[in-house]
């Protein structure tokens, strides 16, 4: 009993680490998913009006076709994504900042959901958004993140399921 107690002792070292290099430590991450929600514009006139933003994306991984993609996008857009995520993958899917609906009221004194500082809170928060949503790795799968972050127009009518890395 005593020998086979040693013999296992000695199979469990620990596997001396090897010192990182200035080069390896300053060399592109081996994994990366940049997504920035920019460049904010405001289109139409009265009823018709709407705020789209710019979503720039730049990733390494694999499962994105395109390395880098830049596609414009309005709220519900924002909204499609989710709804479609919630839907269709195992995932919990963080909330979209608010609609804002206090904003919107007619007879207001200032600009409403078009104020600079309005959409300037909003982009940050729908960047936060889509950057917690397209960092889960199971949501790198889904058809609907890759048709919002990469597809010029959204395809409403898309099949939903996984994508394919092979």
């Amino acid at each position: 009993l005593q020998r086979t107690m040693a013999t296992g002792a000695s199979a469990t070292q620990r596997i001396p680490s090897k010192r990182q290099t200035l080069d390896e430590a300053y060399a592109p991450p081996a994994n990366f998913l940049e997504i920035e929600v920019i460049n904010p514009i405001t289109h139409g006139v009265g009823k018709m009006r709407y705020t789209d933003y710019e979503i720039r994306m730049r990733s390494n991984l694999p499962v994105f076709k395109q390395k880098e993609s830049s596609v414009r996008r309005r709220y519900s857009d924002f909204e499609w994504v989710r709804a479609e995520l919630e839907r269709d993958s195992k995932i919990v899917v963080p909330t979209l900042p608010g609609k804002s609906f206090k904003r919107q009221l007619p007879f207001r004194s200032d600009d409403g959901i078009f104020e600079e500082e309005f959409i300037e809170n909003r982009r940050k928060a729908l960047e936060l958004f889509i950057n917690k949503v397209a960092g889960h790795p199971l949501a790198q799968n889904e058809r609907s993140l890759h048709i919002f972050l990469q597809e010029t127009t959204i395809d409403k009518n898309y099949v939903p399921g996984k994508i394919r890395t092979a």
